[in-house]
């Protein structure tokens, strides 16, 4: 493609001299002895001409190419380092979501695991307390369940008090099955009782009574079917 540039160079130039010499009558000189050295001369001046137009387009053609591969390399360099920083970005935003993950998942494990451990633990409370409640139920049957409303409440009143006072064990169960305390738990009645729910609605109620707090013996210790103190039905508080 050069090639036939150049020579559409050369031949523009030469028609350009050749038309020169005609309007000017230098064309008796071309016939004359060293007319050819002139055309010769005109010759190499034009070929000399198209050879550094050739040359000035390679040398064009060659910075524009270097220019090209230059700048084509700086683009594909800069986007080689955008996409490194692009991709680390990337790279630690998604380590970053998934630690953050992880430790929602663990806050929640954890939250999750306190939430059963006191679930869990309420129940145990509540069901100690209900079979607290029953056996104390079981124990103003036995003693006080032909007794007016408040002999049973103050029944209860005395076993909460023990177990309050600090002498004696601090738990309903042991205050009622301390050894020589209470006939009934050691006579095996009040066990029967107990297995069976033949306590009374009434005595179910005068337990949650003294469980709440209600003492209308305030703070006795002792009751009996004789003696002295706070007599309520058939028996003495003191």
């Amino acid at each position: 493609m050069k090639h036939n540039q150049n020579r559409r160079i050369f031949r523009t130039f030469y028609a350009a001299t050749a038309s020169l010499m005609l309007l000017s009558g230098f064309t008796s000189l071309a016939a004359e002895p060293g007319g050819n050295s002139f055309r010769d001369n005109i010759a190499v001046a034009a070929q000399d001409k198209a050879d550094a137009a050739s040359q000035e387009n390679k040398n064009a053609n060659a910075a524009a190419e270097w220019n090209l591969s230059d700048i084509a390399g700086g683009i594909q360099g800069e986007a080689l380092e955008s996409t490194k920083a692009a991709a680390e970005e990337a790279r630690e935003a998604y380590l970053l979501k998934i630690e953050e993950e992880k430790k929602a998942a663990e806050e929640a494990a954890r939250i999750a695991a306190e939430q059963a451990a006191a679930e869990a633990a309420a129940a145990a409370q509540a069901q100690a307390a209900e079979e607290d409640r029953r056996l104390l139920a079981a124990l103003i049957f036995c003693e006080a369940g032909n007794q007016p409303y408040e002999g049973q409440v103050a029944v209860g009143a005395v076993v909460m008090n023990r177990v309050n006072s600090g002498v004696y064990p601090n738990t309903i169960r042991e205050v009622v099955y301390q050894s020589g305390q209470f006939t009934p738990a050691m006579t095996g009645w009040l066990d029967s009782v107990l297995a069976s729910g033949g306590y009374t609605d009434s005595a179910m109620q005068a337990a949650a009574d003294a469980l709440a707090g209600s003492d209308p013996v305030e703070g006795c210790l002792y009751f009996s079917t004789g003696g002295w103190g706070t007599q309520i039905g058939d028996h003495y508080f003191h």
